[in-house]
């Protein structure tokens, strides 16, 4: 029997290293995604492996390897560079900028409790808030499954309680997703008088989000968009939800 090339076996190999990976983290919370983006590396690799093994057999199959490593190539600074765009969103620092409205982005809450994405926005938010008083905030986020409350109110119990004025917090409790935070938002802020086109509005999200929730602000009419990022506070969570963003970016580009 022809003895296995390398060429073949270390996808191979690659291939079992990503699986075990990937099945070591997929009850880890919080990273569900890292899990199945490991299982489908270990699937580029088995194909990998299989052109590999084509290729050294037939003129048409090394071809078609040569093809599949161009795309691979391709797919990976495609990929660079975009997360250099998402990070560069999430770690901009856009304290000192002056705006004429706030909009805080909601999270999930565990009954009356905050998660701890949201947990994160709202210290992001009071930060920001006490630097920028006097401005129309609008909470953002509807009830969902396992949520006693709405996040928009959870979110004002939160901000009131690290001491942030109540006066001008605006509560828009009917969004389920991102598009509709800054679909309803926009009405609300209108209705306070601030013209979205041309307003400067800070956006208060977890890091990972912010550019994401740029592009949906500006396909929902906003003009100026500055971030106010909120980190987690674990790196391997940053590192998860970093690249899933990547792909989450990727989908909203291609199907909107």
């Amino acid at each position: 029997m022809r003895r296995m090339s390398r060429y073949v076996r270390i996808p191979l190999i690659w291939t079992v290293v990503f699986m075990a990976a990937g099945a070591g983290i997929r009850f880890v919370p919080g990273m569900r995604f890292s899990s199945y983006l490991c299982a489908g590396i270990a699937g580029l690799c088995v194909v990998t492996a299989l052109l590999c093994l084509w290729s050294e057999h037939s003129h048409v199959g090394w071809l078609v390897l040569q093809i599949y490593r161009a795309a691979l190539i391709l797919g990976i600074i495609y990929f660079a560079g975009l997360e250099f765009f998402i990070i560069r969103a999430g770690e901009a620092d856009n304290t000192d900028t002056p705006v004429q409205a706030v909009i805080v982005l909601g999270a999930g809450v565990n009954g009356t409790t905050p998660s701890l994405a949201l947990s994160t926005r709202m210290d992001a938010a009071a930060d920001y808030l006490k630097a920028h008083p006097g401005v129309p905030v609008v909470l953002s986020g509807g009830q969902g499954p396992g949520e006693d409350i709405t996040e928009a109110q959870a979110m004002y119990t939160a901000l009131t309680d690290r001491g942030v004025d109540p006066e001008h917090l605006i509560l828009e409790e009917n969004s389920t997703s991102t598009a509709e935070n800054f679909a309803n938002s926009k009405v609300l802020l209108q209705d306070y008088g601030v013209d979205i086109s041309t307003a400067t509005v800070a956006v208060v999200s977890s890091d990972f989000h912010i550019f994401r929730a740029g592009m949906l602000a500006r396909r929902a009419g906003f003009g100026e968009i500055v971030g106010v990022p909120a980190e987690l506070p674990w790196r391997w969570l940053t590192v998860n939800y970093y690249t899933r963003e990547a792909f989450a970016v990727t989908a909203l580009a291609v199907l909107g």
